[in-house]
This record gives structure tokens, C-alpha cells and sequence, in this order.
């Protein structure tokens, strides 16, 4: 059974395309038809490729992955921050900084910088400073906090990339092909779906579609990690059933063997010892 209905993407608008003049070939098997000026997506195969984006990212996500969101369009930030904070995954919704995937190691440097500067706020060491520095740090605080809070608590370069327009997005993309990460992304009529693993035809204009597919997204998440944390469960019920089945071995304790000590000589030695004591 699809994770969606037909009807609840038609009321989120998300069969709406680009006009007829601003349009990508390459997705030319994912309109429906042309009206108005406008093309019209063929949601069956949306229905389709949702359902499939989210088998796989509930797969990675039972497998213990990460999922990154990023949707910088003014549409998508608000859907985006939401979603992504409501599965605990990280996103970027503001600004995609070169090499957040590809130079991950900087980006995380960056990171660290942005928690020293909170650090010395909190204990307040910007007290001892002159205004004008403090200002300043404060300025930087604040850009660092606007392009990096969504990732902060990353440690690592994540399993999948989930983007909002392909084509905007296209830097985001272009360094997860680098570094062989699948992407997920809605694709709309005017982009290329080539560099997407993961197509989901439909509307990246629509605030409403945005937030319908994210909160698909966000739901796989959540039912993979669950599936995740109850496997993990289970492996440490089974350890501590083992360990208990190896402190109820009961120590092997040795029976006790008596021999008589005319056993331990032959009948000659026994004969023989009173001719030595008679010598």
C-alpha cells in the first residue's frame, strides 16, 4: 500500500510543473500532460518513487544511517527545519557552504570554533573585552550559528542527502555523487534527474507539497530508527542471556581415585624385597 493517496497530492498541489517553455527533456516521462502553459506531473509515478525513496531511506536508517535535508529555497527552510529536528537528523536550510560533504573536516573545524565562541559568552569572557571586538564576535557567532546549527552535532559525512529542487541544490548534489552518497530529490519539469538516484517527480515551488513529502521522509526516519533501536535491544538481551548461561555452568570438580599401593608394583618387585633385606 502507497504512503500516500492520490488525493493528498492533488490538495498539496504537487501535480503542478514548470510552464511548457522552461522545461527539462530528460523528465519528459514524468509529465502527465500540458494545460494552460503548464506541464502537469504524472503523479502515478510519483506515488511510485515516494514509495520506493522511502523503503530505502527506512532501510538506512534501521541500518543505523544518517539522512541529510537540505532545502535552502525560501519555501522549503521552514518544512525543512521542522521535519528534519522532528527525526533528529541534520539539515541545512539556510545556506549550502562548499564542501560540507566533500571537506567535512573544515566544516567541522568550524563547528568547534562556534562552540568556543558560546563557551567564553556563557562564562563571560567577552566582559574583559573592548565593545567593538565583542561585536564583532558576536557578529561572527551569529553567521556560524544561521549556516551551521543544523549540522553541529554531526560527526560524520552522512548516509543519504534528501534535497528540495534538484537545481538549486545543485552544488549539495554534485558533491554527494563525488563522495558516492545516494540522493533523494523532488524533481521538478525544468531539471535534470540524472544526478539524482532517488527521483520524486513533483512541485518544488509549493510550500504545501515541500512539507507533504519532508514529513514522508521524516516518518521513514523515525520508523527506521525504531526498527534500529529494537535491534539493538534484542543483541543486548541475547549477550545478557549468554553470560548468564556461562555464569550458570556448574565448575567441574575431579572425583576422587583410591589405588592400593600393591597395585603400583608387579608381583616380582613384591617377591623380590625380602631377599634385599635379607642380603
Amino acid at each position: 500500500m502507497s504512503i500516500l493517496t492520490m488525493k493528498e497530492l492533488l490538495e498539496a498541489g504537487v501535480h503542478f510543473g514548470h510552464q511548457t517553455r522552461r522545461w527539462n527533456t530528460k523528465m519528459g516521462s514524468n509529465i502527465y500532460l500540458a494545460c494552460n502553459g503548464i506541464y502537469i506531473i504524472d503523479l502515478h509515478q510519483t506515488l511510485r518513487m515516494l514509495d520506493e525513496a522511502y523503503n530505502f531511506v527506512r532501510q538506512t536508517a534501521a541500518a543505523g544511517g544518517a539522512l541529510l535535508f537540505v532545502g535552502t529555497k525560501r519555501q522549503a527552510q521552514d518544512g525543512i527545519q521542522e521535519h528534519a529536528e522532528r527525526c533528529g537528523m541534520p539539515y541545512v536550510n539556510q545556506r549550502w557552504l562548499g564542501g560540507m560533504l566533500t571537506n567535512f573536516e573544515t566544516i567541522r573545524s568550524r563547528i568547534d570554533y562556534l562552540e568556543e565562541l558560546e563557551r567564553a559568552e556563557e562564562s563571560g569572557q567577552w566582559s574583559r573585552l573592548p565593545k567593538k571586538e565583542v561585536l564583532s564576535l558576536r557578529r561572527e557567532k551569529e553567521k556560524l550559528l544561521t549556516n551551521l546549527d543544523g549540522i553541529r552535532h554531526s560527526t560524520t559525512a552522512p548516509q543519504v542527502v534528501y534535497v528540495v529542487d534538484a537545481k538549486r541544490e545543485e552544488i549539495a548534489v554534485a558533491e554527494a555523487n563525488k563522495l558516492q552518497i545516494p540522493v533523494i530529490g523532488i524533481v521538478d519539469t525544468n531539471c535534470d534527474p540524472d544526478p539524482i538516484d532517488y527521483v520524486i517527480p513533483g512541485n518544488d515551488d509549493a510550500i504545501r507539497a515541500i512539507r507533504l513529502i519532508t514529513s514522508k521522509m521524516a516518518d521513514a526516519v523515525i520508523e527506521g530508527r525504531h526498527q534500529y533501536e529494537a535491534g539493538v535491544a534484542e543483541e543486548e538481551i541475547l549477550a545478557a542471556e549468554e553470560v548468564e548461561e556461562l555464569e550458570e555452568v556448574v565448575p567441574y570438580e575431579p572425583e576422587e581415585i583410591f589405588v592400593d599401593v600393591e597395585d603400583l608394583f608387579s608381583e616380582e618387585e613384591i617377591i623380590a624385597e625380602p631377599d634385599t633385606e635379607a642380603e
